[in-house]
């Protein structure tokens, strides 16, 4: 199991935490079961993910969390960022700005030769830090299940 740096980031009444005892699992699960990238992901499968992976839990001053990013790395060379969210309410306020702002400031993350992420729609939140369209599509493959949390292959 890799070990992080721990990370902090504040900014007002907020912070941005990597610290995995700060993370609400309950709130990250009630937002990404109902998310078009991973509706209806079980909560046992999520806190599996969850626990393998660099969370970074955005906080309200009362703790309560208002978004989240996960990264799947291996500290070295390769990162996957996924599971970003920011909740409605908290939206406007440049935290999703922000909370990608401290993913990109993660020690762990530096010098990485590959970042990479999957978006429908928020190419501009990610393009200002440099991520933007394969270079070479062609050399891409993936399997890829959008309804395996609805209906679990047989085993």
């Amino acid at each position: 199991m890799l070990m992080f740096l721990p990370f902090e980031s504040r900014r007002g009444r907020h912070v941005v935490t990597t610290d995995p005892a700060r993370v609400d699992l309950d709130a990250a699960h009630a937002y990404l079961s109902r998310s078009y990238w991973a509706e209806a992901i079980p909560k046992a499968l999520l806190a599996q993910a969850v626990a393998n992976s660099l969370c970074f839990a955005l906080l309200a001053d009362d703790d309560r969390q208002l978004g989240l990013a996960r990264v799947i790395t291996d500290g070295a060379t390769f990162a996957y960022l996924c599971d970003v969210y920011v909740l409605e309410e908290a939206r406007g306020q440049g935290l999703g700005k922000w909370l990608i702002e401290s993913v990109m400031a993660h020690p762990d993350l530096q010098g990485l030769r590959r970042f990479v992420l999957c978006t429908r729609d928020a190419h501009g939140l990610y393009a200002p830090f440099g991520f933007e369209p394969p270079k070479n599509p062609h050399v891409y493959m993936e399997i890829v299940r959008p309804d395996i949390y609805k209906t679990p292959i047989a085993g």
